[in-house]
């Protein structure tokens, strides 16, 4: 059989998941099952979905719930995210104007087949979640990264973001609260970013999936921030609400004018041909965004623990510093590779063969600002993050 496999699929990449190839070879090469620190599922640990959310799906499905919903989801979700946002976030958002969406990753998908074309650029941060390299580049655009300063909790660099603004530019991605680096961007860094958007009359998305999942700062939302500058948010339930495998997020249009029209169009006749999202876990989202966030409290109280172990080993281990994350579960160590390793996947997989323990490079999240970084999520339970930690010190002391 003759199959030409295009270039755009064939160069496809995706490093929180390509890791785990290696790790499945480690695996198969020692017997010994890998400690997995690369991927953002709290299930995969000693996490659960909350219980309410669990029957909501059941009884859906109980009722019958295994039609086709409308291709921009149930009325009754859009309506529940139209409440959560304004009870949690404090902003307005308008019902007729949400997509229920297959996740965050299937919005990102969808904004990149509306606003990339060949030779198209988005200015996101860097490093930023792989989707959004990916996405943009397989619609032949090119991801265009603006420095966020490490030393700053990495705080975007407003400077660098306005002098990679041209002719090409398609739109500004913000991430906030951030993954893969944790940060919480304050509100002028907010503002000032939506006011640059609003001066050159670009798209400008925020990616808000981790919105309450803060340590010691709140997170403000861009839209009370921007003003009368349009704003695209991506949201969702997979991490707030453990239900990262259910796959439900939505996104809003908030503008004064109708200037994000043609975008909604755009995206919703991609969500059209894809039929719909699954109608059982969109009523059960319904009862997550409507629910109180009881839930919360512990989960932050578990989080914030094993943040510290995370943070004080790493910071205790040679050549190997980092910031405090302030929101979700994920930490961007920096590694002196000092001639050892060519770069910062090479350590990562020496790492892996040695010892079995699963990062994720950090060039994966952007080959410039990601460099001589990796990452690791503080999910696992603190005697398997502490084991990951001890196996981690005793390689890098040999490779002093």
């Amino acid at each position: 059989m003759r199959a030409r496999i295009t270039p755009r699929a064939a160069n496809l990449r995706y490093a929180i998941r390509d890791i785990v190839v290696a790790a499945r070879e480690y695996q198969r090469r020692t017997g010994e099952t890998p400690l997995y620190l690369n991927i953002g599922d709290p299930i995969k640990y000693d996490w659960k979905t909350p219980d309410f959310m669990i029957e909501a799906m059941c009884e859906a499905a109980r009722e019958g719930a295994s039609f086709y919903s409308p291709s921009d989801g149930l009325p009754e979700l859009k309506a529940a995210a139209v409440e959560k946002e304004k009870r949690v976030n404090g902003i307005d958002i308008d019902e007729e104007r949400i997509i229920v969406t297959a996740g965050v990753s299937e919005a990102i998908q969808f904004l990149a087949g509306s606003l990339i074309d060949s030779g198209s650029e988005f200015l996101i941060p860097g490093p930023a979640y792989p989707p959004y390299i990916s996405y943009i580049g397989y619609f032949g655009g090119v991801p265009v990264t603006y420095r966020t300063i490490e030393e700053e909790d990495w705080s975007p660099d407003i400077d660098d973001l306005r002098s990679k603004i041209n002719d090409k530019t398609a739109g500004i991605l913000v991430i906030n609260p951030n993954n893969p680096t944790g940060a919480v961007y304050d509100e002028k860094t907010i503002r000032e970013i939506a006011n640059i958007a609003g001066e050159y009359g670009l798209p400008l998305v925020t990616d808000e999936i981790y919105d309450q999942l803060t340590f010691d700062k709140p997170q403000t939302p861009m839209v009370r921030a921007a003003g009368d500058v349009p704003v695209i948010g991506f949201n969702g339930i997979s991490k707030v609400y453990l239900a990262p495998g259910w796959r439900v997020g939505y996104v809003y249009f908030h503008d004064q004018d109708g200037e994000l029209d043609p975008i909604h169009d755009a995206m919703i006749r991609q969500a059209r041909v894809r039929i719909c999202v699954n109608a059982p876990a969109q009523y059960a989202a319904v009862a997550a965004l409507k629910s109180d966030g009881s839930h919360l409290k512990e989960m932050m109280r578990r989080l914030r623990e094993r943040r510290q172990v995370i943070w004080k080993r790493l910071n205790e281990i040679d050549s190997i510093s980092t910031r405090l994350p302030q929101a979700a579960f994920y930490i961007m160590p920096k590694i002196e590779l000092n001639g050892r390793w060519k770069d910062d996947t090479g350590f990562v997989l020496d790492v892996l063969n040695s010892t079995g323990v699963v990062f994720v490079p950090g060039s994966g999240f952007c080959p410039k600002y990601g460099a001589s970084h990796f990452r690791s999520v503080f999910l696992p339970p603190p005697d398997m993050i502490s084991e990951a930690m001890d196996r981690l010190e005793s390689f890098m002391s040999k490779r002093a």
